[in-house]
């Protein structure tokens, strides 16, 4: 199949938003397509959490300053502009301006059931799992409300997917259909195919280490693309899933979730994968015992470690080359594995030296420092139960 790749213009893609936007708010979206927008960046972090008919914006300080409704479940990823935070919805990737007056406005990147949005470099790539397209756009374009111009890239099938650009222009986007995804295949800047793999079952997860290598996750070990070729890292057993992987550019270690039982069930995993792209390593570091952790408790701390809020309320660190257990900071109350992967439950994102922890039990969110594990801040109670996070 022929790669198809359009790039479409700011005010066409505002006019495509606004077709499935008819009955909203227009004001936003109208005004960009006159002057760029003239509000400020806030200072210091913002933090996006969604609940059960909205989201909230909380300042560095963990006030509440926006509370916007949304219906539905919905998912929170970065821009990657330090600024903004895209908010899926049933018209694709809509815009959440955190600047000094948070507003989510309704600019809108088109997508088909929107799905992952993965930031790297200078650009952002939005995969729709509906029709398969993924959306690239230079994210320090994105102004306020006003769109960049975007370029739009077609699978050979739709399926749960997600794509990455590298540094070069190389665009890695996953291969799957409905039934099953089986590898990734990489693209030029023009959109031709330079190569291919199919050996990575189920695909899920990415990221990229340093030197610009991409790993993907496997149920059978991980998939590394490096210097324009593919090559595997076998698990350490024979089914060994990493659903979801956390990189630094400062690291040759890709950390994720590791399962090894085929036929486990709920969604607490007690493993953590450590996988050099450098070497061809793959560790596991073991969770203490009887404490779990779902895909939304895993991250990388400011020394690259691999940081861990365990369902016994604690972050816990790992060192990545070997695995071992360094600290245990206690933060919040023990908690239970939720009943299905969308139900609120105790999250985690980390910025530099600060670790943000949900407490969906207590309505609240902490701000915890990874250097001393003293928790620094902690919200008043929250006008809904958090759920997933992004900050920006």
């Amino acid at each position: 199949m022929t790669t198809l790749r359009t790039t479409l213009a700011p005010a066409a893609l505002l006019g495509a938003a606004a077709l499935v936007l008819t009955g909203c708010s227009t004001g936003p979206a109208a005004e960009a397509e006159g002057t760029p927008t003239t509000k400020a960046a806030a200072d210091g972090d913002r933090i996006v959490l969604t609940y059960d008919g909205g989201l909230l914006t909380l300042d560095q300080d963990l006030q509440v300053v926006a509370d916007d409704a949304i219906e539905g479940f919905t998912r929170v990823n970065p821009a990657g502009d330090g600024r903004h935070v895209l908010v899926t919805a049933p018209e694709g990737f809509r815009v959440l301006d955190t600047a000094a007056d948070p507003a989510l406005t309704d600019a809108v990147f088109p997508a088909d059931t929107g799905g992952h949005a993965v930031v790297h470099g200078e650009k952002t790539a939005l995969f729709a799992d509906g029709s398969g397209d993924v959306t690239v756009f230079d994210h320090d374009e994105l102004d306020g409300d006003r769109l960049p111009e975007v370029e739009t890239t077609e699978s050979e099938a739709a399926h749960h997917g997600v794509a990455i650009v590298l540094e070069d222009g190389t665009l890695l986007t996953t291969i799957g259909t409905e039934e099953e995804r089986t590898g990734v295949r990489a693209l030029d800047e023009d959109g031709k195919e330079l190569t291919r793999s199919e050996e990575c079952p189920n695909v899920h997860g990415e990221g990229a280490v340093q030197d610009e290598v991409a790993v993907f996750g496997c149920t059978d070990g991980a998939l590394v693309y490096r210097d324009g070729a593919f090559s595997k890292i076998d698990a350490p057993t024979e089914y060994g899933r990493t659903g979801n992987l956390f990189t630094t550019e400062t690291s040759s270690i890709a950390v994720g979730d590791y399962n090894d039982d085929p036929d486990s069930e709920g969604y607490l995993l007690d493993q953590v994968a450590l996988i050099d792209a450098a070497s061809g390593e793959y560790r596991v570091a073991d969770m203490p015992e009887g404490v779990g952790f779902t895909f939304r408790d895993i991250a990388r701390g400011p020394d690259d470690e691999a940081v861990v809020l365990g369902s016994d309320g604690a972050l816990h660190t790992f060192d990545e080359q070997t695995g071992g257990a360094l600290d245990s900071f206690p933060v919040i109350d023990a908690w239970e594995g939720p009943a299905e992967w969308q139900d609120a439950h105790p999250a985690l994102k980390v910025v530099g030296d600060v670790a943000y922890v949900t407490d969906p039990a207590e309505q609240q969110l902490h701000a915890v420092d990874l250097t001393t594990g003293k928790v620094l801040a902690s919200s008043d109670e929250l006008p809904g139960v958090p759920n997933e996070i992004a900050v920006a």
